[in-house]
């Protein structure tokens, strides 16, 4: 009986073993996040916003083993985003040129397309939702939902034949689209290989060195993040008009991120604000003297949970001092 009971355990051990890693929806994103870095191809789609739609064209490359990017903003003023390896480089009406020292491009692409695969499946459940066909192309549908219904969702048309993704639903928590990546073609080929290439020898503006800045702390803490957010980046400055301090930190789990901003409250603060515009939520209020403020990727009733989590921190206290 006593084996029966050790190999009963053993058994229950490998399915859920199995289970976890043969889930075919995370097999499948990690393919198209190895297929997204590592092939040759074009897409040209369109972001379909609430009141807009914009039409692109991204390429990928790899070029003598660096990977390669360019997106084209195909209607309106020209703009152009370059990314040769670890330099990205940005073309914009109205400002100069300009390139920044990584390896990620800010520009209209789901985040999940080069996204932490592993990282994010302890925040979100992948599922199967069958086949379906987008851009004439047969695809796998999977829905990427979070676990504690703090965030957005997508759902994803992935090819199945070379594995890039080629539609991408971002969903509010009720299901409702919000915004939507759709291919209308795509070209898999060396050929685009040989036309980005050719990026290797064009001069691009040089690198902007930032500035580091002394990371002495800041006032405040947010005391209510949603699992798996951290904070990556902080800052101090004043505003342009107003020559107001604020304070921000930005927090991120991969796929989302947002903003918290902190300054003195004065005349023109609002006791409380919510705005939202398409995948963009703006929660401002007032607590004591503070205006509280959060601006990004997340829900509306995630950024209010955020603002009003935000507490002074406690005045840190220096070695070889004392209270009396």
């Amino acid at each position: 009986m006593k084996h029966l009971l050790i190999g009963a355990c053993a058994l229950v051990s490998l399915l859920a073993n199995a289970s976890t890693e043969e889930n075919p929806a995370e097999a499948l994103l990690h393919q198209m996040g190895q297929a997204t870095e590592q092939l040759d191809y074009e897409l040209s789609y369109i972001l379909v916003r609430k009141n807009s739609i914009e039409p692109l064209r991204y390429r990928h490359a790899l070029v003598d083993g660096e990977s390669f990017g360019h997106i084209a903003y195909l209607a309106g003023p020209p703009r152009e985003v370059i990314r040769r390896g670890d330099e990205v480089s940005y073309f914009e009406p109205g400002i100069d040129p300009f390139t920044i020292a990584s390896n990620q491009m800010v520009a209209p692409l789901p985040a999940i397309m080069h996204s932490d695969i592993d990282h994010l499946s302890t925040m979100y459940d992948f599922v199967s939702l069958g086949r379906a066909r987008e851009a004439g192309l047969a695809c796998d549908v999977v829905r990427v939902s979070p676990k504690d219904g703090a965030r957005y969702s997508y759902v994803l048309w992935i090819d199945q034949n070379s594995k890039l993704l080629t539609r991408a639903d971002l969903l509010d928590r009720d299901g409702d689209p919000i915004e939507q990546y759709r291919a209308m073609s795509l070209v898999v080929s060396p050929q685009i290989g040989n036309v980005m290439k050719q990026m290797s020898g064009i001069e691009l503006p040089p690198v902007v060195q930032v500035p580091k800045q002394r990371d002495s702390g800041l006032s405040w803490q947010v005391t209510s993040l949603p699992d798996g957010f951290s904070p990556i980046y902080s800052n101090r400055h004043r505003l342009m008009i107003t020559e107001r301090p604020v304070e921000s930190q930005m927090f991120s789990d991969g796929l989302f991120s947002f903003s918290v901003y902190m300054s003195e409250a004065d005349d023109l603060s609002v006791r409380e604000q919510l705005v939202r515009k398409g995948r963009r939520t703006l929660h401002s209020h007032v607590s004591g003297n503070a205006e509280i403020t959060v601006v990004g990727d997340i829900p509306p009733a995630t950024a209010k949970k955020v603002a009003e989590s935000v507490r002074m921190a406690a005045p840190q206290r220096h070695e070889g001092t004392s209270t009396p």
